[in-house]
């Protein structure tokens, strides 16, 4: 009987324990849901405005200033070649002859028609101030003039177009033709030679967002190249598109002068240095004060003893510190070390004041 007892006793006292512990675990659960009752201690940092130092490095291809394919505006045989690949030629040098007897004779046959239709219009007016031609025989004279004038013209450019010349100053780097080949006018022109303007050069790449977007037409870079270790070419950006490729980075094109010392040819690599990115003054705050994902950064600002969660926008990295484009004012306080264990609006005790 005494054991029977006993036995009720523990049990009773067992239950009034649980009972409590249970009771005073939701007591805590309701203290924290509160936010202010509850303290935890941490240790916090300023955001702070630094000289952000970083080098942003790029590869992109070296391209010509200018890259043209010279075509053929005549048809007919090749009876002069005047270039080969290598040469470097001036704008308006004629590199290829096309045969040209034919429209010789046609120009021949224009400007004849066209010198003897001005005269007529001419003895046409004589006799129209003596009132011996009517208006509309007038009239003829000067239609039947111009039309003159205007084969007159075609037949000269359709001579001119025999000579295929290059319109810029340059090498060549392909020749497509040769002394007897055939080629094709408009509309289905022959291509015959590529010419290349190597004087000025343009490096192209790609930049991702966050980098495109502080960079601007004018920024000065610094360029190297693996042929000539130890040389810096000074180059300036001339573009950055207004619009991203499907990988969402953006087309950015840098001029530099292709110096005598140490030319450069087209198709070579290039390694960029963005200059102007750095030493960019901006506030900047630890790494290891984020929570959340990269994408999605957040950090516990400390005000009047809470800490309040606040939603950042991110920008570069530098050593142990990240730069911040928005979300915080410089001089507020931040949490760097114990803000695994809160939640928004908590209560928390400074130990490094």
């Amino acid at each position: 009987m005494k054991r029977w007892k006993l036995i009720v006793s523990i049990v009773v006292v067992l239950a009034i324990i649980i009972a409590v512990l249970f009771m005073n675990k939701r007591k805590m659960a309701a203290t924290t849901a509160g936010g202010i009752k509850d303290v935890y201690y941490v240790s916090v940092g300023k955001a702070e405005k630094k000289n952000l130092t970083e080098s942003l490095n790029m590869v992109g291809t070296i391209t010509a200033n200018d890259d043209v394919n010279i075509i053929s505006e005549a048809a007919g045989k090749i009876t002069g070649v005047f270039t080969k690949v290598g040469d470097y030629k001036q704008a308006g040098s004629v590199l290829f002859q096309v045969d040209d007897e034919l429209k010789k004779a046609a120009l021949m046959s224009a400007e004849a028609n066209y010198e003897k239709a001005k005269k007529d219009y001419e003895r046409f007016q004589t006799l129209y101030q003596q009132k011996s031609v009517t208006d509309s025989q007038l009239d003829q004279a000067k239609l039947g003039a111009a039309m003159a004038e205007a084969q007159y013209i075609v037949a000269k450019r359709q001579l001119n177009d025999t000579q295929i010349k290059t319109p810029i100053s340059g090498y060549i780097t392909a020749r497509y033709v040769d002394l007897g080949s055939m080629v094709q006018g408009a509309p289905q022109a022959t291509m015959v030679a590529n010419i290349v303007d190597i004087s000025k050069l343009k490096v192209k790449l790609n930049l991702a967002e966050s980098d495109a977007f502080l960079t601007k037409a004018g920024d000065a870079v610094s360029v190297t190249v693996d042929v000539y270790p130890g040389v810096t070419f000074k180059g300036r950006v001339e573009s950055v598109s207004s619009k991203g490729d499907d990988a969402h980075t953006y087309p950015v094109e840098i001029s530099i002068n292709n110096e005598s010392a140490h030319p450069l040819k087209a198709g070579m690599f290039a390694r960029v240095e963005f200059t102007s990115l750095k030493n960019r003054e901006t506030i900047v705050i630890p790494r290891d004060a984020l929570v959340g994902s990269v994408k999605e950064p957040q950090v516990f600002v400390v005000e009047n003893g809470i800490a309040k969660l606040r939603n950042l926008t991110v920008g570069s990295e530098s050593g142990i510190f990240v730069q911040v484009l928005q979300g915080l004012m410089e001089g507020e306080t931040i949490v760097v070390n114990g803000q695994n264990n809160l939640v928004d609006n908590l209560k928390v005790e400074i130990l490094n004041k």
